[in-house]
């Protein structure tokens, strides 16, 4: 096998999705390897993962992140539809493009739509990780992050003041010095503003009646039956330990991890920690028979 056949997620893809709407992600890796799909959370975008995109595809996997509908590159849903039938509907479109039922690993709103992807559609999914977020999170950590992101509907006179406002959001995180990365979460629009590179109607339409929105959490991880690893940051505010038990209740095969010193973008704050118990679990739970690691550079992307 020629080592070019492991060449890191850059190559970018369109997926035709749920309701006419199409999805961006970058493609990579070995297309005989074990697919996985990485799904980022609510007003992220596919860069979001670090390295571990590029980790996964030096082991071999076929890697595929995706930006959401309404995220990134991805269209805005024209009817600002962001249900979770519209979100598992595009998923199962990007697994359809994938030779053989895929991983699934899902951050925050991305893991839950993998999860209800997952226990309602057998046989879809290989395997499933949820990274900082379980069916019942805590209201008030919940809360807490769509404040933060419904906060500047006004936009940001310069990426500097976007900097400024993640780094009092997250005083545990240092501002970077390099401001450059972070331009892949902004736009700046006609009026010479920077915008979140997000649709913020999505809060209208993903979970009107969280309760609602958490029972079905609930009776979909009752039916996956596929490996699973769940992934907390020891710091998340969202994620508590009483929604650690409700987790491990209601799905007692499932494995769990914490990730010292990480709060809810366990992928931004421990990048290395995250990626190493992410290949444990699919080492051990989806070997990859394609995988020959190869120490390819490492490109910096932004937490």
């Amino acid at each position: 096998m020629s080592t070019d056949d492991l060449s890191g997620p850059t190559a970018p893809r369109r997926f035709p999705a749920y309701g006419g709407v199409t999805l961006v992600g970058d493609v990579g890796g070995n297309p005989r390897g074990e697919p996985v799909i990485l799904l980022h959370g609510g007003g992220q975008t596919r860069h979001s993962w670090g390295r571990a995109a590029e980790e996964l595809a030096a082991e071999g996997y076929y890697v595929a992140a995706v930006d959401l509908r309404g995220h990134g590159d991805s269209d805005w849903a024209p009817d600002a539809n962001y249900d979770i039938e519209a979100q598992v509907g595009d998923l199962l479109s990007v697994i359809a493009a994938m030779p053989r039922p895929p991983v699934v690993i899902g951050a925050s709103m991305g893991g839950l739509v993998a999860l209800v992807a997952a226990g309602e559609n057998p046989g879809r999914v290989r395997a499933l990780v949820l990274v900082d977020v379980t069916p019942e999170v805590d209201p008030a950590g919940r809360a807490r992050i769509i404040g933060f992101m419904r906060a500047r509907p006004e936009g940001f006179a310069s990426v500097e003041e976007a900097a400024d406002a993640i780094a009092a959001y997250l005083p545990h995180r240092p501002r970077p010095k390099d401001l450059s990365g972070l331009n892949r979460n902004l736009r700046r629009r006609p009026d010479g503003r920077w915008y979140w590179h997000w649709d913020p109607r999505f809060f209208g339409t993903f979970e009107p009646d969280p309760e609602a929105a958490a029972e079905r959490y609930t009776a979909a991880a009752k039916k996956v039956s596929v490996p699973t690893l769940l992934v907390r940051g020891s710091k998340s505010e969202l994620v508590t330990a009483e929604s650690v038990r409700h987790f491990r209740q209601t799905m007692p095969r499932a494995e769990f991890i914490d990730v010292a010193e990480a709060a809810h973008m366990i992928a931004g704050d421990r990048n290395d920690a995250f990626n190493a118990a992410v290949l444990d679990f699919l080492r051990r739970r989806v070997p990859n028979t394609e995988s020959v690691r190869v120490h390819s550079r490492r490109h910096p992307h932004p937490g």
